[in-house]
């Protein structure tokens, strides 16, 4: 019975730990992109990437910013599937 619930107890803390942060490419540079600003960043590998292409910033949308950031702005991100960039918001 022991031994179930260990698993059982690892599966779920494996499970809780998903990726809450990710490297990406914005605007040109790696940096961590996270979901929520209470998670530490991880330090990003140092990589060439792709220079993102010049285009015209789409309009930031109105409304409230998500907790814990002080402002949000659109920037280029490379999409890993699609190996191109695409506008994103992305908070400090």
């Amino acid at each position: 019975m022991r031994l179930l619930l260990t698993v059982v107890f690892a599966v779920w803390l494996i499970a809780e730990c998903g990726a809450a942060c990710v490297c990406r490419c914005v605007d040109g540079e790696m940096q961590p992109l996270c979901d929520s600003s209470i998670d530490l960043p991880p330090i990003c590998p140092i990589t060439v990437c792709a220079i993102a292409p010049s285009s015209i910033k789409p309009i930031q949308p109105l409304g409230n910013l998500p907790l814990g950031t002080s402002q949000c702005s659109q920037r280029q991100v490379l999409n890993p599937t699609s190996r191109q960039y695409e506008w994103r918001s992305v908070c400090n």
